[in-house]
């Protein structure tokens, strides 16, 4: 009989981590010597759940599961170690806690919803190296996003070397040093235990950890480790990760300027991917010129830079055609002012894009680059932020909450809509957005048989006008002659809660 120390806690929250550890053999190298896995079944049901189980140091081992059933759980563990081997238990997974809803998966083709069915919009931003900075910045970060409209955030596993952001982190992810070389074989959990507290502390905020797994953006080593190491590394970080409710994995960022890896080898990594998540959470591939092929099976949702200078989200309808997927634009351009032409865009320029999405059926993200003495820029390291867009999206945010529970989809009025972006579900909601355009009045035209309320929305201002009385068939309505307006119209009685 093992005698092995071994402690879990009696009883979890559905969809929260239920933690498994095991005191176990720290001679050789238990990162690569030891296999550990543990076996949940859900008691009275068909529902099972093969969980891998990671060295986390010091002579610990541990595995985490997300139970998803309430009710009584059994596990029982199985290792090529016999310390670790046949240690069984139970415990009981009690109703969700006020808030939590599952993971996101892709709903209704176009859209997301958690895995209760709660409708889930996502409104990201991206702080690639955040967890990279001394803890005080990271705190600080937490706090501004706790005010924020943000209800998802990019960043990087893999700390990050560019243009403003050439600080050395204070941990990595491997043994060893910059100057004298890494262990890829040898983990250091310290790294992956603070990685993974911040995203619990994201999911304690409401956020999505929208997690890069590759990036190129590299002097240390981490882009380039091999084909073995890159598997071990995968491996690794799913079963240290894969338990939390909020995350997301994105395969990579930009992942056309990694030379060293090949289509092939992104496929092979994302079927090594599918095949240990035991809970398939979303997947993409983030691109820097060359879309990566979308309609793989693997990608669950369109992770998108823009390619032209000037046009994105207006693409947004095209793509959903192409791919039938959701399309989230992560990366549409920043507001900022450094010198970069994707770092510099207005605050008015970049709530135009996500606007301009948004109409289409689509999602997208925010990001800022404002030049700073300390170079503390939210894109890399987080902090605060300092431009005009955020408030503006969080307007956008109350509206798309307030709009059709099932999505937006680009509605095409033909001729008479050629140059208005129109959005909603046919003969219930349409928003119609101007952009840069300042018209004085427009014409329009709804479907009979039904009314419509109408408002007029300032964009920028964060104004709604209700017009008087009720609109069908055709109908002139006048306008202020400004920018970033927008007409919202609802069927009578039709209105999404």
């Amino acid at each position: 009989m093992n005698t092995q120390r071994v402690e879990y806690a009696s009883r979890v929250e559905k969809w929260k981590v239920f933690e498994l550890s095991i005191d176990g053999p720290s001679d050789g190298n238990p990162f690569t010597d030891v296999e550990l896995r543990a076996d949940f079944s859900a008691c009275g049901t068909s529902i099972s759940v093969v969980a891998s189980g990671f060295y986390d140091g010091g002579g610990v081992y541990k595995i985490r599961f997300m139970p998803g059933h309430e009710g009584r759980w059994d596990f029982v563990t199985s290792s090529n170690r016999v310390e670790l081997d046949g240690h069984r238990g139970s415990f009981v997974c009690e109703r969700a806690a006020p808030g939590a809803h599952g993971p996101v998966r892709v709903a209704r083709g176009y859209h997301f919803a958690h895995e209760d069915g709660t409708r889930y919009l996502p409104f990201g931003t991206t702080c690639y190296a955040w967890t990279h900075q001394p803890d005080a910045l990271q705190e600080l970060t937490l706090t501004t996003l706790a005010t924020s409209p943000f209800n998802k955030l990019r960043f990087c596993v893999f700390p990050k070397h560019y243009d403003y952001n050439r600080d050395e982190p204070e941990l990595f992810p491997f043994e060893g040093s910059p100057e004298k070389g890494w262990d890829f074989t040898a983990f250091k959990p310290a790294f992956f235990g603070k990685l993974e507290k911040r995203i619990g502390d994201l999911l304690d905020l409401g956020i999505e950890a929208d997690l890069i797994l590759f990036h190129p953006y590299d002097h240390w080593g981490f882009s380039t480790m091999g084909q073995e190491a890159d598997e071990r590394y995968l491996r690794y970080i799913v079963a240290r990760l894969c338990a939390y409710p909020n995350l997301w994995w994105s395969l990579a960022n930009e992942y056309d300027l990694i030379k060293g890896k090949t289509i092939e080898d992104w496929e092979r990594l994302a079927g090594i991917l599918v095949e240990i998540d035991p809970y398939d959470h979303l997947r993409s591939i983030h691109n820097c010129m060359p879309f990566y092929d979308h309609s793989k099976p693997w990608v669950t949702h369109c992770s998108i830079q823009r390619q032209d200078v000037y046009k994105t989200a207006e693409y947004t309808d095209e793509w959903r055609a192409k791919y039938g997927k959701p399309i989230v634009i992560d990366e549409c351009a920043y507001e900022g002012n450094i010198n970069w032409g994707w770092g510099n865009i207005t605050g008015q320029e970049l709530v135009r894009r996500c606007w301009e999405g948004y109409v289409r059926g689509g999602y997208v993200g925010h990001g800022e680059t404002f030049v700073d003495p300390n170079d503390i820029l939210w894109w890399s390291k987080g902090g605060r932020l300092r431009g005009e867009s955020s408030r503006r999206i969080a307007f956008l945010r109350r509206i798309a909450e307030e709009g059709p529970a099932e999505g937006m989809a680009s509605i095409s009025f033909g001729w008479s809509g050629w140059d208005l972006p129109s959005g909603g579900v046919e003969k219930e909601y349409y928003l119609f957005y101007f952009g840069f355009n300042r018209p004085l009045f427009r014409d329009f035209s709804l479907p009979p048989g039904g009314e419509y309320e109408c408002e007029i929305l300032d964009t920028w201002e964060m104004t709604i006008t209700k017009l008087d009385g009720r609109f069908s068939g055709s109908f002139r309505v006048a306008l202020p002659g400004k920018q970033y307006m927008a007409l919202r119209a609802h069927k009578v009685g039709e209105r999404a809660p």
